[in-house]
């Protein structure tokens, strides 16, 4: 029986140090572009490197049942693959193991082979990995709603009536989704100064961003047939880091009565690799007590939290290095994943492979680990400074946002690698 793939004893004939994000535990799936070949490619990460996944199903490298004829790496999104369901997903997964694991000589003895499926991270550019066709945004952290809603409205008021009955969410702009490395254009729009009796129309002045993490959803449902929570994670392929930048003043003015609208299509920004729940599965614990108890379609069985350390660090135009300014965890979310995914079924909605969920920004219990520019200085109230000489209300243009995040095992990490994105100029209105 071949050895399971979290083992934390595994290892691959491709050396990683224990601080790599991409051990052969992790394995997350990419899509890339290299100058060798004209189209797109799928890739697994190990280490500082890309095993090119479709260069090796070319060659018959996942014939065996149940891959056989699937061709799930022959097109330039991950949509196939998220469509084939968790008993194909697993069957890959524990394909790209064996062939990377330390004692199998298959790859790591045919130097031919291994010098054309094998490429460095730094000679390609990656793509946005999935052919995005519906977003959806929650608003699961507790501590978040409560920071925001106490701003707004008062530590009486904070929460609304509804918001420890169910996951709060919109639907987003899918279109405007973006890998990580594409700057995002400060947006005009109108906003309306609490001095004025009128709107105004400008350039966004409170540019903030959100820490966040999305998962992708596999094989869809039928229309008028709700997921199960019981089974809701049979249809979750696997996460990635997400900022969802957000423009507050022009928020401010358009929210009610429907909510978000121009200021969150701006831009969404996402990690380029997608980390498989799978190997995510031992990681997972036990979420924030609910109370009151959920309504029964909303029980989620068993312990769906998942321990990933996030960090959100900042670079603006005159600092040499980027600094830290929040440190939160995926852990704190109120909402499960799999809450949030049966939720968003209830009314029979059809998910399609390939959609992307969004957690809403992830906040801790302390300031340090607030997860947007709103909270971290508080409304614009309380600065905060990010390194001598340098202080933020909200962001400035040229500011460069990066986030990362990585579960911690025994001698090895599981990580997303990188979200990061700068702002550019508003252009002339």
């Amino acid at each position: 029986m071949p050895a399971s793939t979290n083992d934390p004893n595994l290892r691959s004939f491709i050396e990683t140090t224990p601080d790599s994000h991409f051990p052969i535990q992790n394995l997350p799936y990419g899509v890339f572009e290299h100058p060798r070949f004209h189209e797109a490619h799928i890739g697994a990460a190990i280490g500082e490197q890309i095993l090119d996944l479709t260069i090796l199903e070319a060659k018959g490298c996942f014939n065996q049942s149940p891959l056989k004829d699937r061709r799930l790496f022959s097109h330039p999104t991950l949509n196939t693959l998220m469509a084939a369901g968790r008993p194909i997903w697993t069957a890959a997964r524990q394909t790209i193991s064996e062939l990377l694991r330390h004692d199998n000589p298959r790859l790591r003895d045919d130097a031919d082979l291994l010098n054309e499926v094998l490429l460095p991270m730094a000679s390609v550019k990656m793509r946005l990995p999935v052919e995005i066709g519906d977003y959806t945004d929650f608003y699961a952290s507790k501590e978040h709603a409560v920071n925001v809603g106490a701003m707004f409205r008062g530590k009486e008021n904070a929460l609304m009536p509804n918001w420890l009955w169910m996951p709060i969410g919109y639907h987003g702009r899918a279109s405007s989704v973006v890998v990580s490395g594409t700057d995002i254009r400060r947006p005009l729009g109108q906003t309306k100064p609490d001095d004025a009796d009128t709107p105004v129309f400008g350039p966004c002045r409170l540019m903030d961003f959100e820490l966040e993490m999305g998962f992708f959803t596999g094989p869809g449902n039928k229309h008028g047939h709700p997921i199960p929570i019981e089974k809701s994670s049979e249809y979750i392929f696997g996460m990635v880091l997400v900022n969802d930048w957000s423009a507050r003043d022009i928020q401010k003015w358009e929210y009610q009565p429907l909510g978000p609208f121009l200021s969150k299509n701006l831009g969404t920004s996402i990690s380029p690799w997608v980390v498989t729940l799978d190997a995510l599965e031992p990681f997972r614990c036990a979420g924030p007590k609910q109370e009151p108890e959920p309504l029964p379609y909303l029980r989620s069985p068993g312990d769906y939290a998942y321990d990933i350390t996030l960090e959100v660090h900042l670079r603006g135009e005159n600092m040499d290095q980027p600094a830290r300014i929040c440190q939160s965890n995926f852990k704190y979310m109120y909402w499960n994943i799999c809450q949030q995914l049966a939720h968003h079924t209830i009314t029979g909605c059809n998910i399609r492979p390939g959609d992307m969920m969004a957690s809403g920004t992830i906040s801790g219990p302390t300031p340090d680990s607030y997860g947007s520019m709103l909270e971290l200085a508080w409304r614009g109230t309380k600065p905060l400074t990010i390194a001598p000489g340098e202080t933020r209300k909200f962001l400035q243009d040229h500011d460069m946002v990066m986030m990362s995040g990585w579960c911690l095992g025994d001698g090895y990490r599981i990580g997303f690698g990188e979200v990061r994105g700068a702002i550019l100029p508003a252009l002339k209105g």
